[in-house]
C-alpha cells in the first residue's frame, strides 16, 4: 500500500527524470534502482517500527507494554455495546414501554478506523510466532 503511495506521489517526477536519459536500457536500469532503493526504505522503516514494537511489549510497566491490549479492549467492547448491547437494550426498553429516548450511541466511524488499523498489524503477530519471539502473557 505505502509503495503504491510512494509510486503514485513520485511517478510524474521519476518519468519526467527519466525522460532525459536517452537510452531505453539505462532509463530502464535507473527505474529499477530507484524501486529497489524506495523498497529498501520501506523495508528499514518496518523493521525500524517492529524493534520499536518489541522493546514496547518488554517494558516492565503496565503503561507502556500495555496499551496496546488496552486498546484492543476498548475496541472490542465497543464494538459489542455498539452491535449487540446497544440494539438489544433499546429493544428492551421499546418492549417494556419505558418513555426514554435510548441508550447512547458510540460513533463507529472513528472506532473501526482505529480497529481496523490494529487488525492490520495482526500479521505482524504471526510473523512474531513464526520466528519464536511471540510471548504468551504479561510479564510479572
Amino acid at each position: 500500500m505505502l509503495g503504491g503511495l510512494i509510486k503514485s506521489a513520485l511517478g510524474p517526477i521519476l518519468n519526467g527524470v527519466l525522460r532525459l536519459i536517452p537510452d531505453k536500457n539505462k532509463r530502464a536500469e535507473a527505474k529499477e534502482q530507484f524501486e529497489n532503493q524506495i523498497l529498501a526504505a520501506m523495508t528499514s522503516l518496518v523493521a525500524g517500527q517492529i524493534a520499536i514494537n518489541q522493546k514496547e511489549a518488554e517494558h516492565g510497566s503496565i503503561f507502556v507494554a500495555g496499551w496496546r491490549p488496552f486498546i484492543g479492549w476498548v475496541c472490542g467492547f465497543a464494538l459489542a455495546w455498539s452491535f449487540i448491547l446497544q440494539p438489544f437494550l433499546d429493544w428492551g426498553i421499546f418492549v417494556a414501554g419505558v418513555d426514554i429516548e435510548g441508550t447512547p450511541k458510540i460513533e463507529i466511524g472513528p472506532l473501526l478506523s482505529i480497529l481496523m488499523g490494529m487488525l492490520g498489524l495482526g500479521g505482524l503477530r504471526t510473523y512474531e510466532k513464526r520466528i519464536g519471539v511471540a510471548r504468551t502473557g504479561m510479564k510479572k
